[in-house]
């Protein structure tokens, strides 16, 4: 049998299972962080403006929190509130996928 591998992936959700962080969002915010711009963020994620803003939107409204600020002058940044959310979502994933691999090994590729 070929060696398998694991893949999972995480989604922060509310008390309604409205996706408030995924691995799509996750990667929205870390463009916005990168690029300073949504209009970018868009054009690199071969998306529309309207579809990046509209997920931001949802996830702010869903959150209960501003997690981009846009601003003609200044650009588009992540709040305070969006970056403790992108720096905390990195973590659980790089957890879970440390407890993943570990759980998957003892079950998968015993010797």
């Amino acid at each position: 049998m070929e060696k398998l591998k694991l893949r999972s992936s995480q989604w922060i959700v509310d008390e309604h299972n409205n996706i408030i962080i995924g691995k799509g969002r996750m990667e929205i915010l870390e463009s916005i962080e990168k690029a300073g711009s949504m209009n970018q963020t868009a054009k690199q994620m071969k998306m529309s403006y309207k579809a990046v803003w509209s997920k931001i939107k949802t996830t702010e409204k869903n959150l209960s929190a501003k997690i981009v600020h846009a601003d003609r002058k200044d650009g588009t940044r992540l709040t305070r509130e969006g970056k403790e959310l992108l720096k905390k979502y990195k973590l659980l994933v790089k957890e879970c996928m440390s407890a993943d691999d570990k759980i998957f090994n003892s079950i998968f590729n015993k010797r």
